[in-house]
């Protein structure tokens, strides 16, 4: 466990230094639909912005890395028939997260950062600290890059045996319930901003389980022909 704990440390550290390299090019992009220029506060507060930014390129880079390191480690308790897929799943595990970062940044982070610029018009003079604005940037696309994980963390477990469809459909209503409330809490207080979040995590949680059904059904397949076979 040490030894590729260390491995995705290093992954991890030399991504970062590679973004750092770039990362006036990554925060000028980021800001391109800004009016204004952002406000830094401190002389140190530049460098916790280009960290940051590096930092989340560095996550986004390293973390195939990080699920292979894991896949290695707990290869040995796995059954013989999940290896090749468990491995299959890493680079589903990459494109994911790319896919749920890029719904935050693109879909989510415009759509409340506009809202909130319209509460604001006419009552108050917005100055945005270069602080605040990649904090709220940041909350807005790395939790859903997470959250599209969702999926592939389904299949893992369902190979597993831990879940099957039968389980994900009896705890639905939960799922929905939880979902909803991830949605309404990082939302604007309206229902077109709750609709637009909460779709797409409905269909993710559908998506899951119905690929956990074809999973089940062919281990379901595979257990029937090995049993007629003995």
């Amino acid at each position: 466990m040490r030894k590729r704990l260390i491995r995705t440390l290093i992954a991890f550290l030399v991504a970062m230094t590679a973004a750092f390299i770039y990362v006036e090019k990554i925060y000028h992009w980021l800001v391109r639909g800004m009016d204004e220029q952002l406000v830094l506060l401190g002389p140190s507060e530049v460098m916790w912005v280009y960290m940051i930014i590096a930092g989340v390129v560095a996550v986004t880079v390293t973390l195939p890395i990080a699920a292979y390191q894991i896949w290695r480690f707990v290869q040995p308790a796995l059954p013989d028939g999940t290896h090749r897929s468990a491995m299959q799943l890493i680079p589903v595990i990459s494109l994911l997260f790319i896919a749920g970062i890029c719904f935050g940044y693109f879909v989510l982070f415009p759509m409340v950062l506009q809202f909130m610029q319209r509460m604001a018009e006419g009552q108050f003079q917005t100055m945005y600290t270069a602080q605040k604005y990649f904090t709220f940037m940041i909350h807005m696309t790395v939790p859903f890059g997470f959250l599209f994980e969702m999926p592939a963390i389904v299949v893992f477990l369902t190979k597993l045996g831990i879940v099957n469809p039968h389980r994900l459909a009896k705890i639905r209503k939960s799922a929905y319930f939880l979902l909803c409330i991830v949605a309404v809490t990082i939302t604007p207080p309206d229902i077109m901003s709750d609709l637009i979040v909460i779709v797409p995590l409905f269909l993710l949680y559908e998506i899951s389980v119905s690929i956990s059904k074809l999973i089940y059904r062919k281990q379901q397949l595979l257990s029937q022909a090995e049993g007629s076979i003995s």
